[in-house]
């Protein structure tokens, strides 16, 4: 039942290596430099790239694969095909890019007995489980509304190849949203979001039937000048040299460290019937970061127990809702 965890030397893979370690769970660390996984003590894969990762996978057959490289455009399908039949996939891609693609190998998934997850984080997860906690049972809504609220807190140190390439990958699908807005908080915080593009937008779609679907995020650009030049932005990186010296420069911007913002993050979504029955829910959780460990934990828990579904899917199509309460989350509807 090994668990691999590819990047696990990153922010996120060692987040999701410590909830998997405290779930008593076998662990296999994956990364690019031997001298440090081995400083780990933990059992390690030393791969350099997607094919190589993939070529470890055919051979040693884990149970289950964890990606946090990101690129997830780029590596997750050769990833997630190398498991093919019966290892499992999941990865914590949050645009409009890297999504669609993940969920186009359903049908390969199906047939080979896989699972296959994209989007496994407070991103997608926090505003998909609100949406399909309040349409549960339910005709198709006119429109949703979805607000991802993410209070993160930021790390001292490089942002790195992972996040320096999700976030680039993230502006190629990105389109002008609506106009920024302040959100009052159910614990009397309040932040500001502004419309958006990205995964939770695809998610909110499937999980509802709707294709009436407004997104608004509080980690979006509100200033007017940089929201004028997101399109600008996007068709810019879209181009091979240029997303590559984008990824570079971006990857090497160091950080300093920064308390989270708000006490909580919040999921939140707002759904109207063609009858004008409308029904409002939160999803409560802490730090995102921590969130989104611990859900991608209980998700390779879940798929290592063969309790997944065969094909491609978000995690809340997975495993409904409860999926975020198991990951720490609350309900207020």
């Amino acid at each position: 039942m090994e668990i691999w965890v590819l990047g696990a030397l990153g922010r996120t893979g060692r987040a999701v290596t410590a909830e998997l370690e405290r779930r008593d769970v076998p662990v296999v660390l994956v990364g690019r430099t031997r001298d440090r996984l081995a400083a780990t003590g933990s059992k390690y894969v030393v791969a350099d790239g997607a094919d190589a990762i993939a070529a470890e996978i055919r051979r040693q057959r884990p149970a289950v694969v964890i990606n946090t490289i990101g690129e997830y455009a780029a590596t997750a399908p050769a990833i997630a095909r190398a498991g093919l039949p019966g290892g499992h996939y999941l990865d914590l891609a949050a645009d409009l890019v890297a999504i669609p693609r993940l969920l186009d190998l359903h049908e390969e998934a199906q047939a080979g007995g896989s699972t296959f997850l994209t989007g496994v984080g407070f991103g997608v997860l926090a505003t998909e489980a609100v949406v399909v906690k309040l349409c549960e049972g339910r005709p198709t809504p006119a429109t949703v509304r979805v607000d991802a609220l993410a209070s993160v807190a930021v790390e001292e140190g490089a942002v790195g190849v992972s996040l320096a390439a999700s976030i680039v990958d993230a502006l190629v699908s990105a389109e002008p949203g609506a106009a920024p807005r302040t959100i009052a908080l159910p614990d009397g915080e309040s932040v500001t979001a502004a419309g958006a593009s990205s995964g939770e937008l695809l998610a909110a779609r499937r999980a509802s039937g709707t294709p009436d679907v407004t997104v608004y995020s509080g980690l979006a650009p509100v200033s007017p000048l940089v929201r004028a030049l997101v399109p600008l932005l996007g068709r810019l990186v879209a181009i091979p040299v240029v997303r590559r010296f984008a990824v570079r420069r971006l990857a090497a911007v160091r950080t300093k460290p920064a308390p989270r913002p708000r006490t909580h993050s919040w999921g939140h979504a707002v759904v109207t019937w063609p009858d004008g029955t409308t029904r409002e829910g939160w999803l409560c959780a802490g730090e995102a970061m921590d969130f989104t460990a611990a859900v991608v934990a209980e998700t390779a828990v879940r798929l290592a127990r063969g309790e997944g579904k065969p094909g491609a899917y978000t995690p809340g199509a997975a495993f409904g809702a409860g999926l975020a309460e198991a990951a720490g989350g609350t309900f207020l509807l």
